[in-house]
């Protein structure tokens, strides 16, 4: 089981335009030809900030419209937000805000030995790095770039780097990075780096 950080990203570090818009990342078509197939068979669990959920309500789900859809996910997702949000019947979804760490073990039960994706924003990704509980990142590059927008993942990794695992071509697009995130965890809840 890992937890994850799945996403697609311009080839200059955005994952969003400034207002949100994913329009330079749609215009490739949608999932078919790419890892995602396989990568959400695996997943047990999602964590996702305020921004992402409002961006499915908007432009996935649509509700209220003639376009209307279900919420796309099975799994059980947590949405990490300071706001109160609109709910969608049938859909698993559990508003939380606060520590990452508090609502992780939960997400685990939940996920029952699957794996938890977060969905993103990029600094909701990097909260789970702080806290030593993101294993993985695996990202689309695009090949398009925004010049600016919402940052991939808005943390300063040195020491030590983060070890690239593969490099997978998807089309003439996309070129899917694998990293592990070099973390040791201990029982007591120290998390030490090599």
């Amino acid at each position: 089981m890992k937890t994850q950080y799945y996403a697609a990203s311009s080839l200059d570090g955005f994952i969003a335009t400034p207002d949100d818009s994913l329009d330079w990342l749609l215009q490739f078509g949608g999932v078919e030809g790419t890892s995602y197939p396989s990568f959400i068979r695996d997943v047990g669990a999602l964590a996702m900030g305020s921004s992402t959920y409002e961006w499915i309500i908007r432009n996935n789900v649509k509700p209220g419209t003639e376009e209307e859809q279900s919420w796309p996910y099975d799994q059980p997702a947590w949405i990490f937000t300071s706001r109160t949000l609109i709910t969608l019947p049938g859909a698993d979804v559990r508003f939380v805000s606060g520590d990452v760490r508090c609502i992780h073990q939960q997400m685990i039960e939940a996920a029952n030995g699957k794996n938890i994706w977060i969905v993103g924003g990029g600094d909701l990704a990097g909260q789970f790095y702080d806290a030593g509980l993101l294993d993985e990142l695996i990202i689309q590059i695009t090949s398009v770039t925004l010049g600016k927008g919402k940052p991939l993942f808005p943390r300063e990794i040195i020491h030590p780097p983060l070890r690239l695992v593969s490099v997978t071509a998807f089309g003439e697009a996309f070129a899917e990075l694998r990293y592990v995130v070099p973390f040791l965890r201990h029982e007591m809840g120290e998390v030490f780096t090599f």
